[in-house]
Protein backbone atom coordinates (compact mmCIF):
# COMPACT_ATOMS: atom_id res chain seq x y z
CA UNK A 1 0.00 0.00 0.00
CA UNK A 2 1.44 3.34 -1.08
CA UNK A 3 1.36 6.25 1.33
CA UNK A 4 2.37 9.82 0.43
CA UNK A 5 2.70 12.49 3.10
CA UNK A 6 3.37 16.10 2.10
CA UNK A 7 4.92 18.79 4.29
CA UNK A 8 6.65 22.13 3.99
CA UNK A 9 3.83 24.38 2.90
CA UNK A 10 3.31 27.81 4.41
CA UNK A 11 2.88 31.50 3.79
CA UNK A 12 5.55 33.59 2.12
CA UNK A 13 5.83 36.93 0.40
CA UNK A 14 6.26 37.24 -3.35
CA UNK A 15 9.84 36.51 -4.36
CA UNK A 16 10.32 34.10 -1.47
CA UNK A 17 11.20 30.42 -1.41
CA UNK A 18 9.70 27.23 0.00
CA UNK A 19 10.64 23.58 -0.16
CA UNK A 20 7.91 20.98 -0.16
CA UNK A 21 8.59 17.39 0.84
CA UNK A 22 6.69 14.22 0.00
CA UNK A 23 7.61 11.21 2.11
CA UNK A 24 6.71 8.05 0.22
CA UNK A 25 6.30 4.50 1.45
CA UNK A 26 5.27 1.33 -0.37
CA UNK A 27 6.47 2.41 -3.81
CA UNK A 28 7.87 -0.11 -6.28
CA UNK A 29 11.31 0.27 -7.82
CA UNK A 30 10.19 2.04 -11.01
CA UNK A 31 8.03 5.12 -10.64
CA UNK A 32 6.81 8.47 -11.77
CA UNK A 33 6.09 11.07 -9.08
CA UNK A 34 4.75 14.57 -9.43
CA UNK A 35 3.58 17.69 -7.69
CA UNK A 36 0.17 18.97 -8.65
CA UNK A 37 -1.55 22.09 -7.42
CA UNK A 38 -5.09 23.34 -7.20
CA UNK A 39 -6.12 26.90 -6.54
CA UNK A 40 -9.66 27.78 -5.38
CA UNK A 41 -12.07 27.65 -8.28
CA UNK A 42 -9.48 26.21 -10.66
CA UNK A 43 -8.70 22.77 -11.98
CA UNK A 44 -5.84 20.71 -10.61
CA UNK A 45 -2.71 21.23 -12.70
CA UNK A 46 0.63 19.49 -12.83
CA UNK A 47 3.60 21.58 -11.78
CA UNK A 48 6.55 19.18 -11.94
CA UNK A 49 7.18 15.47 -12.38
CA UNK A 50 10.10 13.08 -12.05
CA UNK A 51 10.67 9.51 -13.21
CA UNK A 52 13.08 6.87 -11.98
CA UNK A 53 14.26 6.35 -15.57
CA UNK A 54 13.25 9.32 -17.75
CA UNK A 55 14.22 12.51 -15.98
CA UNK A 56 11.88 15.35 -15.09
CA UNK A 57 9.27 17.61 -16.62
CA UNK A 58 7.94 21.04 -15.69
CA UNK A 59 4.94 23.13 -16.50
CA UNK A 60 5.83 26.29 -18.40
CA UNK A 61 4.45 28.38 -15.54
CA UNK A 62 7.06 27.05 -13.09
CA UNK A 63 10.01 26.31 -15.37
CA UNK A 64 13.25 27.92 -14.18
CA UNK A 65 11.67 28.65 -10.78
CA UNK A 66 10.80 25.21 -9.38
CA UNK A 67 13.03 22.14 -9.12
CA UNK A 68 11.83 18.61 -8.44
CA UNK A 69 14.24 16.07 -6.97
CA UNK A 70 14.24 12.77 -5.11
CA UNK A 71 16.36 11.46 -2.28
CA UNK A 72 16.20 7.69 -2.77
CA UNK A 73 17.76 6.96 0.61
CA UNK A 74 14.96 8.87 2.33
CA UNK A 75 12.21 7.88 -0.13
CA UNK A 76 11.32 11.54 -0.34
CA UNK A 77 10.53 13.81 -3.29
CA UNK A 78 11.14 17.52 -2.97
CA UNK A 79 9.84 20.58 -4.76
CA UNK A 80 12.15 23.53 -4.33
CA UNK A 81 10.17 26.66 -5.18
CA UNK A 82 11.90 30.00 -5.75
CA UNK A 83 10.77 33.42 -6.96
CA UNK A 84 7.28 32.62 -5.74
CA UNK A 85 4.37 34.61 -7.13
CA UNK A 86 0.85 35.19 -5.79
CA UNK A 87 -0.45 33.00 -8.62
CA UNK A 88 1.49 30.07 -7.13
CA UNK A 89 -0.95 30.08 -4.22
CA UNK A 90 -2.64 26.67 -4.15
CA UNK A 91 -3.00 23.38 -2.35
CA UNK A 92 -0.05 21.28 -3.50
CA UNK A 93 -0.43 17.52 -3.85
CA UNK A 94 2.13 14.78 -4.25
CA UNK A 95 1.20 11.95 -6.64
CA UNK A 96 2.79 8.67 -7.70
CA UNK A 97 2.52 5.60 -9.86
CA UNK A 98 4.99 2.74 -9.58
CA UNK A 99 5.68 -0.77 -10.77
CA UNK A 100 8.37 -3.43 -10.46
CA UNK A 101 8.08 -4.18 -14.20
CA UNK A 102 7.24 -1.05 -16.21
CA UNK A 103 9.11 2.21 -16.62
CA UNK A 104 7.33 5.55 -16.77
CA UNK A 105 7.77 8.88 -18.47
CA UNK A 106 7.32 11.90 -16.17
CA UNK A 107 3.95 13.43 -17.04
CA UNK A 108 1.77 16.27 -15.80
CA UNK A 109 -1.56 14.54 -16.38
CA UNK A 110 -3.46 13.71 -13.20
CA UNK A 111 -4.93 10.59 -14.78
CA UNK A 112 -1.46 9.07 -15.08
CA UNK A 113 -1.16 8.82 -11.29
CA UNK A 114 -2.99 6.51 -8.91
CA UNK A 115 -1.66 7.43 -5.48
CA UNK A 116 -2.18 10.84 -3.93
CA UNK A 117 -1.28 12.64 -0.75
CA UNK A 118 -3.57 14.90 1.27
CA UNK A 119 -1.95 18.14 0.16
CA UNK A 120 -0.08 21.02 1.73
CA UNK A 121 -1.11 24.67 1.42
CA UNK A 122 1.15 27.27 -0.15
CA UNK A 123 0.11 30.93 0.12
CA UNK A 124 2.09 33.70 -1.55
CA UNK A 125 1.22 37.29 -0.70
CA UNK A 126 2.06 40.32 -2.81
Amino acid sequence: QVQLVESGGGSVQAGGTLRLSCAASGLSSKYRMAWFRQAPGKEREGAAAISSTHGSKYADSVKDRFTISRDSAKNTVYLQMTSLRPEDTALYYCAAKSSDWYTFEPTLRAGDYIDWGQGTQVTVSS
